[in-house]
């Protein structure tokens, strides 16, 4: 069996994707199983570009994982299998390369809020209160 694969994008523009490599499992609730098609996990933050620190931040709701980039061994090809052809042969487009994956290997650190302030008041916002409280 022939398999042809076409990359209009050209070797050094094709689009670069990452891997990301969680320890554990991601459990959706039952009311999205049946929409998992672009269905939002949680934010995944990547350093500056100036930054030569390669840590990255994942929040799933109220939990953040660390993760570090690390190159893989070989570059995977992200592949989309086009409309069959009168030919025997299947026929393939690139899509994407990916030569990095961000590995979260650590626990989950519980993100909890913090309680905010209370607000200062004026003194004299106090004393015009006061005032207006005290007319009969």
């Amino acid at each position: 069996m022939q398999i042809r694969v076409k990359c209009s994008c050209g070797e050094s523009n094709c689009p670069e994707w990452a891997v990301v490599e969680l320890q554990g499992m991601v459990e959706v609730q039952s009311q999205f199983q049946d929409r998992l098609h672009n269905l939002h996990i949680g934010l995944l933050c990547r350093p500056s570009a100036s930054s030569q620190d390669q840590t990255y931040t994942f929040t799933i709701g109220y939990h953040e994982l660390t993760g570090t980039k690390q190159p893989l061994k070989k570059p995977l090809l992200v592949l989309r299998k086009l409309k069959p052809s009168r030919d025997a042969g299947v026929e393939l487009e690139v899509i994407g390369i990916i030569r990095h994956r961000i590995l979260f290997k650590t626990r989950p650190m519980a993100l909890i809020s913090k309680p905010q302030p209370a607000v200062k008041k004026n003194k004299g916002s106090e004393q015009k209160a006061a005032q207006l409280n005290s007319v009969p």
